[in-house]
């Protein structure tokens, strides 16, 4: 791994054993408190705690880098930013779920180079560096390397997502619906899960309508270092558009013919042709014909 970021990630595995050590102890706590934010979204007393934690190390170990953390938002100005969601899945922690992480990244000039996904729960964690590949296991000296599959066809893919209704409240539950029948098969393994699945090759796609920076900021160079491809749904790289699709690259494409903004009038020469099995198409396919008019002179 470049030199440059060795002792970046060395810290995020640092950050992590801390957070785990936090988030576990209070795992299922009878005195856990959880409240909802403005959102409506849940937040607990360990979420707080895990931020809290990990922004007192870096004030510590890299005091000029900026942090932007869900709780607490942004605090000061560097090319250098750390990006952390302290429980990623807390609607999971506070129901006794054990599927959650902690989500660590730095971004430099607004490229993630460092990312670690921390589940203790699961006893999985995944990290990448820059140039330096994509690696699971329990540390960095016992670790193997991830990479995405190497499925072509969306027949034989699998799709994996959080839930319906976010693509609902946002108008796209038809065309989520589309690619899921395309595909060979379909799980709600949700959140940073869905992403380091895909990173391994056990997942070939995975999308979600609305995120966060610090929802996508790890998942996003540890897909891109396994070989896959990070992108918006309109097809922009990385993980700024606020919404994720993640693949092993073959199927980026036609994933998007799906999921990406179709144009507004296909005879517009301004604008690029549907491709290929798009929803367009299959939902001209799906749609019932017309029956023809009535003939009056049938009517008795």
């Amino acid at each position: 791994m470049p030199t440059s970021f060795t002792d970046d990630l060395r810290l995020a595995h640092v950050l992590a054993d801390d957070a785990d050590s936090l988030s576990t102890n209070r795992f299922k706590a009878l005195d856990l408190h959880v409240v909802n934010k403005p959102d409506l979204t849940p937040v607990t007393d360990a979420d707080k705690s895990v931020e809290e934690g990990i922004r007192r190390t870096l004030s510590r170990a890299r005091p000029r880098d900026a942090v932007l953390g869900e709780e607490t938002g942004s605090t000061g100005h560097s090319q250098r930013r750390w990006v952390v969601d302290p429980i990623d899945g807390t609607k999971n922690y506070v129901r006794g779920v054990p599927v959650w992480a902690t989500l660590i990244a730095l971004m430099v000039d607004d490229e993630v180079v460092v990312g670690c996904v921390s589940a203790p729960m699961l006893q999985r964690r995944w990290w990448a560096s820059k140039d330096g590949g994509a690696w699971t296991g329990r540390s960095l000296l016992k670790a193997s390397e991830c990479h995405v599959s190497d499925v072509s066809r969306l027949d034989d893919a699998s799709l994996s997502y959080s839930s319906f209704s976010g693509w609902d409240e946002r108008d796209r539950l038809d065309a989520f619906l589309a690619l899921s029948r395309r595909c060979w098969r379909t799980r709600a393994y949700g959140d940073f899960w869905s992403y380091m699945l895909l990173a391994e090759g056990a997942v070939d796609l995975a999308a979600e309508p609305e995120l966060e920076l610090y929802d996508m900021a790890a998942l996003d160079v540890i897909v891109r270092e396994a070989g896959g491809t990070f992108t918006s749904l309109d097809g922009t790289p990385g993980p700024t558009g606020g919404n994720a699709l993640a693949s092993n690259g073959r199927l980026h494409d036609q994933a998007l013919a799906f999921l990406g903004s179709l144009p507004d009038d296909e005879h517009d020469p301004d604008v690029a042709p549907r491709r290929h099995g798009s929803l367009h198409d299959l939902s001209a396919r799906r749609r019932p014909p017309v029956a023809p008019p009535a003939d009056p002179s049938d009517e008795e």
